[in-house]
């Protein structure tokens, strides 16, 4: 690595051109980095460098970078002759389609990334200014952990950027992106974030990697099995977003941030431009069966419904039976979240309850307005689920629901069972608005199940029970389970046409835009965990 001195040789201190132009040699170096051998290596990872990555990241030109010149003061292991500029992180603020963001990114190829003092306190310091200003904060992550070399000052280092995690938690949307390695306590910074981007093959993040795992517990695995970004994806829910490549990933870092609200203050920007566009309305009318027991991808629902048919879906391949996302509708940023028949039946249980639950907090943080679409025939009954805490995590869901101070509007698209039917927004926790489909079924449980119960003692006393059960359950659905019960009762505040939903769901949003809801005063509420 070079080693740079205080002033290069040969310029003349009191001769202004001659300092600027040492200005320009410090700089050149410092945006250089410590070689074209390191850029090299960094590439044949198939990894970006960091101000590559930046470029990618935010409007052309647009980046300002802070302490480009700051060097580390350690001394001992060999430090005292490793000074490099920036200290292998690159902070600053930029745009994203025009609006201002903050971000800070590794230098993989400066101590592997690896985070001492100097290169904490930039980080501090980006942080800081992105709470001051009221802007996003982008961490481009690449990084080997903590600097041994610096001992007890490297993991100070990473207190502070967890306390700025949180104090920043709900003020401004924060999104870590995994670029490379990221060991031990550093990925707790990505975890209280608000959405975690991977690459796969290039990026891994766990506390322990696959030697501590091999020693401990004789297990053999390779860094991607244990903490890749298909793992994070679709088994821990680490991981929102996961790509194949650095440009795809984070062309999506920009369309998610152009949905976003720059912090908790503002509204989520309104797209401009020609009129957008939904399905044709008709097709709802085909893609949902009556029949409650046939499945149907829900995904082809939100299509139809939000404009242009666009949307990103967030934790897709994570707790696939609940769908979470964010589109546009007239134009206006709103939150989704819809049961998943095509997955477990749309059921409710512990992973899909603590998804739905994070982003329903994250939406109304942000003065997102949310939409919830029900099919759900109940919660996922089992042993496993009991003993695993279903009844606290699906509280989770229920305690973000009622504490949402953003419009919310549910819509009732098929079944809506027991528990879970309350539990989705239902109009008695809270919800403003309630619609529902002609094909609605709102109920305490299925025809068959509730028949079962009310006349067991009929059914086992007929000639024949098959042909008496058959009778019961038509009773019953003729007389609780009926379209219209909820309706006349007030819990359905209108059944619509289905082709009518979109336009139904614009206006209803237009009219809740102006809505103000205050909680009662307290520090903060305790929710279930």
């Amino acid at each position: 690595m070079t080693v740079l001195h205080e002033r290069p040789a040969g310029l003349p201190a009191s001769d202004a051109r001659g300092r600027v132009a040492e200005l320009m040699g410090m700089r050149e170096q410092a945006i250089a980095g410590p070689g074209e051998k390191a850029t090299e290596a960094q590439h044949a990872k198939g990894k970006l460098t960091a101000r590559e990555r930046i470029e990618l990241l935010l409007d052309l030109e647009s980046f300002h970078e802070i302490e480009q010149l700051r060097r580390h003061r350690a001394t001992g292991f060999g430090l005292e002759t490793k000074k490099p500029y920036t200290d292998g992180v690159v902070t600053g603020w930029g745009t994203v389609e025009g609006r201002s963001v903050f971000v800070y990114a590794h230098d993989f190829r400066i101590f592997g990334g690896a985070l001492g003092e100097a290169h904490a306190t930039k980080i501090h310091k980006i942080m800081d200014m992105a709470i001051a200003a009221g802007a996003p904060l982008v961490s481009l992550n690449d990084g080997a952990g903590a600097r041994i070399q610096e001992g007890v000052s490297a993991l100070a280092g990473y207190g502070g950027i967890f306390q700025r995690n949180t104090r920043a938690s709900g003020v401004i949307p924060q999104i870590s992106v995994m670029l490379g390695p990221c060991a031990g306590g550093a990925a707790y910074s990505p975890a209280l974030t608000d959405f975690v981007f991977m690459v796969r093959d290039t990026s891994q993040m766990f506390i322990t990697g696959p030697d501590v795992v091999r020693a401990v517990t004789g297990e053999e695995i390779t860094q991607n099995g244990l903490g890749g970004a298909d793992v994070h994806a679709e088994t821990s829910g680490v991981c929102h977003f996961a790509y194949d490549d650095e440009e795809t990933c984070l062309a999506e870092v920009r369309y998610l941030l152009s949905l976003l609200p720059s912090n908790n203050r503002e509204m989520p920007p309104a797209a401009t431009g020609p009129d957008a566009v939904g399905g044709s309305g008709d097709a709802l009318l085909d893609i949902v069966p009556v029949d409650g027991n046939r499945p149907y991808d829900m995904t082809k629902v939100i299509e139809e419904i939000v404009d242009d048919g666009d949307y990103l879906e967030v934790h897709e391949r994570w707790a696939r039976n609940i769908v979470c996302a964010l589109a546009r509708l007239d134009g206006h940023t709103v939150g989704i979240v819809a049961n998943q028949p095509q997955s477990l039946a749309g059921v409710l249980d512990i992973e899909a309850s603590e998804k739905a639950a994070r982003f329903v907090q994250f939406c109304d943080a942000f003065s997102i307005p949310i939409v919830t679409l029900l099919d759900v025939p109940g919660f996922l009954p089992g042993v496993d689920q009991e003993h695993g805490g279903i009844i606290r995590h699906g509280a989770k869901l229920l305690y973000a629901y009622c504490n949402a101070t953003v419009p919310r509007i549910s819509l009732i698209l098929r079944k809506a069972y027991g528990g879970a039917y309350i539990v989705m927004d239902s109009q008695s926790i809270g919800a403003d608005l309630t619609y529902a489909w002609p094909t609605n079924e709102i109920a305490v449980m299925g025809a068959e199940g509730a028949a079962n119960v009310i006349f067991r003692r009929q059914i086992a006393a007929a000639e024949d029970p098959e042909a008496m059960r058959a009778r019961m359950v038509k009773e019953y659905k003729a007389e609780l389970m009926h379209p219209y019960y909820a309706a006349e009762r007030g819990l359905v505040d209108d059944v619509i046409d289905p082709a009518e939903t979109r336009d139904v769901l614009i206006s209803s949003l237009e009219m809740l835009r102006t809505k103000h809801a205050d909680l009662p005063s307290r520090k903060h509420g305790n929710p279930p965990q």
